[in-house]
């Protein structure tokens, strides 16, 4: 086909594909993008004349219909596409809202208990017509696809970023302890566990937290996780009650449980924390204003004693 008949394509061919991936049918895909399924089927028709390829299979009958090779390759550039116009539909209103509107904000638990309040307690002091809302999950890989669709304006994540269009700052340094039941003879050793140590014990980690993958790597040996949890206070009342010992960031336990102690790992690798946005997106005055308080947060709480 020729290069100008790809003109002709437009962004309802796309999320009519996208519909019928997802949903197997031309009902279904229909009834979730509120079209009839003629139009739905039209659309599919039209995109498969302008790229010159077959892009759905149609077995007939009750069998799901089903994307070519052709098909799913286009999808992939499909989906970048309707993130690159959920984006700048974000970029739009953040112009227009100025310094005021809405900054939204992704946010994962130990940063939620330990750094959020007080960043959001300077910047909603100095940007009191900004509302601030949060999304919260375990899983900052979530968190960064929100932000590249324009869903989010920032999120913490963890160093290394996945691989998108994001920048990022690093805020902190948080270092990974072994965490034991109060009254364990490791807690009483001079020199902290080695490697060959953690490998014999019960181990209890969490699930999400990318920076982990990391520490077992550089284990070189194979770790024994009895049990993952990414609710801190789960993890804490385990290890408490005896069911093993955590290796975990220093930042998701609570240092004033008398039921556990913390042990410092200095030969771990700790786990990098920042803040990340979209790289091509208009970026708000009230958005960097966040990422500069949380900057001067986290600066002060690694000075902290518990962090020196």
């Amino acid at each position: 086909m020729e290069p100008d008949s790809w003109l002709g394509v437009e962004l309802r061919h796309f999320l009519a594909l996208e519909a019928v991936a997802k949903e197997g049918s031309f009902g279904k895909a229909a009834a979730s993008l509120g079209y009839t399924q003629s139009a739905v089927s039209q659309q599919i028709a039209t995109l498969e004349r302008i790229v010159g390829h077959r892009l759905v299979e149609r077995p007939g009958g009750p069998k799901p219909v089903s994307l070519t090779e052709a098909g799913r390759l286009l999808l992939t550039h499909a989906d970048a596409i309707a993130a690159r116009v959920a984006a700048a539909q974000a970029d739009l209103t953040a112009l227009a809202e100025g310094q005021a509107g809405t900054l939204r904000v992704g946010v994962f638990q130990s940063v939620g208990q330990r750094i959020l309040p007080e960043v959001m307690r300077r910047f909603l002091a100095a940007w009191p017509q900004v509302n601030v809302t949060l999304t919260e999950s375990a899983d900052d890989e979530e968190l960064l696809s929100l932000v590249e669709r324009g869903r989010l304006d920032v999120t913490f994540a963890d160093l290394p970023l996945t691989e998108g269009p994001f920048e990022s700052v690093e805020l902190m340094r948080d270092p990974y302890v072994l965490v034991v039941a109060a009254g364990s003879p490791l807690a009483e050793r001079d020199t902290p566990p080695t490697w060959k140590d953690m490998a014999e014990l019960d181990l209890i980690g969490h699930k999400h937290c990318r920076s982990l993958a990391q520490v077992e790597s550089d284990a070189r040996r194979p770790l024994r996780f009895v049990f993952r949890s990414d609710h801190n206070q789960t993890v804490q009342a385990l290890v408490a009650t005896g069911v093993g010992s955590a290796l975990v960031p220093r930042l998701t336990m609570d240092e004033e449980d008398e039921t556990t102690e913390l042990i410092e790992l200095p030969k771990v690798q700790p786990r990098l924390i920042s803040l990340a946005w979209h790289r091509d997106r208009y970026r708000t005055p009230a958005a960097r204003a966040f990422v500069e308080t949380a900057q001067a947060v986290c600066a002060e709480l690694e000075h902290e004693p518990l962090y020196v």
